[in-house]
C-alpha cells in the first residue's frame, strides 16, 4: 500500500497506537549508492542522508514513536578515504549547530553514544552542548551512534566490571544483566523494539549487539536518502504483524 505523503502528517488509521514500537533504531545505508545512480559525488548522499532523518525523526514525532537510535558513524567508518571522513565530521558538527535551535524548540532531547573522546575536539563541544541544551526535554529521545562499534561496547563493559572486581568493590557472583547494561554506552535507554536497514542489506554492522537480542529487524531495499514515510509506514505495518515471544513459545 502507498499513500501519499500528505496523508502520512498523522499516524495512518490502519496503525494501531498501542502496537507502534516505543524505540526504532535504524542503520541508515546506501548514500554512497544513492550518490553515484544521481551521478554525484558521495557527498552529496551524506548530505540528502541528513535530510532523511530530518524527515524520520518529524514523522516519530507525529505518529507517536518516543524513541529514535540512528546509526551515524561506526567505528569502521574511520577507514573510508579521508576526505570522506573529513567531509562526514564537518557536516555532524554544521548539522548539529545548525538544528540544535529547533531540536529544542520541538523538544527533542538528544544523547549520543560511543566513543566520544576520539572525535574531533570541536565536534565534541558541539555534541555536549546539544546534550546540555536538550536534557530537560521530554518529547523524543534521540540518540545518535557516533564512533561506535558493538563489540567495542561490550569489551569496555567488560573491563570496567573486571577493574572494579580487581580492587574488590564487586564480586563476580553479583554480576548481572542490569549491572551489565549499566557500563553499556546506552545506559539507561530501553532497548530497540524495532531496527530498520536499508539498501536491502542484511546484518547488524556491529550495531546495538546486546540490545538488539529480541528486537524485531526490518529490511528495505530503498537507499537512505530515499527513506521516506511510506518506507516508514510499510516497516511499522511489517511490525505490527508479528509476534514477539522473547524466546518463549
Amino acid at each position: 500500500m502507498k499513500l501519499q505523503e500528505t496523508q502520512l502528517q498523522d499516524l495512518p488509521p490502519d496503525l494501531k497506537l498501542e502496537l507502534l514500537p516505543q524505540h526504532v533504531a535504524v542503520i541508515m545505508d546506501g548514500n554512497g549508492r544513492w550518490a553515484k545512480r544521481q551521478g554525484l559525488p558521495r557527498i552529496m548522499g551524506h548530505k540528502a542522508g541528513v535530510d532523511a532523518l530530518k524527515d524520520l525523526l518529524r514523522c516519530c514525532q507525529d505518529w507517536g514513536v518516543q524513541a529514535l537510535t540512528a546509526y551515524a558513524f561506526s567505528t569502521e567508518n574511520w577507514k573510508r578515504p579521508q576526505e570522506e571522513v573529513d567531509f562526514l565530521m564537518t557536516l555532524f558538527q554544521r548539522v548539529l549547530r545548525q538544528e540544535l535551535r529547533e531540536m529544542v524548540k520541538e523538544n527533542v532531547q538528544i544523547r549520543f553514544v560511543g566513543n566520544l573522546q576520539a572525535l574531533p575536539p570541536v565536534l565534541q563541544a558541539e555534541i555536549s552542548r546539544s546534550i546540555e541544551e536538550t536534557q530537560e526535554n521530554r518529547g523524543i529521545r534521540f540518540t545518535v551512534a557516533t564512533n561506535y562499534g558493538g563489540r567495542q561496547e561490550i569489551l569496555q563493559a567488560c573491563r570496567a566490571i573486571a577493574e572494579q572486581v580487581q580492587q574488590g568493590l564487586l564480586q563476580p557472583d553479583e554480576i548481572d544483566e542490569e549491572l551489565f547494561e549499566s557500563h553499556l554506552y546506552t545506559a539507561g535507554i530501553a532497548d530497540p523494539d524495532l531496527l530498520i536497514r536499508t539498501s536491502g542489506e542484511m546484518r547488524l554492522s556491529n550495531f546495538l549487539l546486546w540490545q538488539m537480542a529480541y528486537g524485531e529487524i526490518y529490511i528495505t531495499d530503498a537507499l537512505w536518502p530515499d527513506f521516506n514515510r511510506n518506507e516508514f509506514y510499510r516497516a511499522l505495518s511489517a511490525y505490527q504483524q508479528r509476534e514477539r515471544r522473547f524466546g518463549k513459545v
